[in-house]
C-alpha cells in the first residue's frame, strides 16, 4: 500500500509540473511600434527646455488690479494677440497681467511701444523665479 501511495504522489508531482510547463497565462509578448519622429522631437523638446529660464526673459505688464478687470484684460488681449504668450499673476494683493516672453530687451521694447497705444500704462519687466 504504501508503494502505491508513494506512486501516485509522484505521478502527480510529474503530472504538476508537466501541467505548469504547458500552462502560459501570463506570458504575452507585446511590441511597441514608435514614430522615428517622435525620438527627434523629444530630443529637440529637451533642448529648448534646458535653454528657457525665467530669469533670461523680459515680459510686458498691462494691467495691475482686481481680479475680475485682469481677467477681462486678459481675455481681450489674448482675442486680439493669438500668437503672444499671456498670464495673469498673483502678487499681494493685486493681480497683475503680463504678456510675452521676450529673450532680448530690444524685442521686448518693440513691442511694448505697439502695446502702449491700447494699453498706455503697460511697462516692461524682468521677472525674478
Amino acid at each position: 500500500m504504501s508503494i502505491f501511495l508513494k506512486l501516485k504522489v509522484i505521478f502527480s508531482i510529474v503530472f504538476l509540473v508537466f501541467l505548469s510547463e504547458k500552462s502560459s497565462g501570463q506570458v504575452t509578448k507585446a511590441s511597441i511600434s514608435q514614430d522615428p519622429k517622435f525620438e527627434q522631437l523629444l530630443n529637440e523638446k529637451r533642448k529648448i527646455n534646458s535653454s528657457i529660464t525665467v530669469n533670461d526673459r523680459y515680459k510686458i505688464q498691462i494691467f495691475n488690479g482686481d481680479s475680475e478687470n485682469s481677467k477681462k484684460n486678459l481675455t481681450d488681449f489674448k482675442r486680439e494677440n493669438k500668437n503672444m504668450d499671456a498670464t495673469i499673476v498673483f502678487s499681494t494683493p493685486q493681480y497683475k497681467v503680463w504678456v510675452g516672453n521676450f529673450k532680448t530687451r530690444i524685442e521686448a521694447e518693440k513691442t511694448l511701444n505697439d502695446l502702449k497705444k491700447k494699453y498706455p500704462n503697460a511697462f516692461l519687466i524682468k521677472p525674478n523665479k
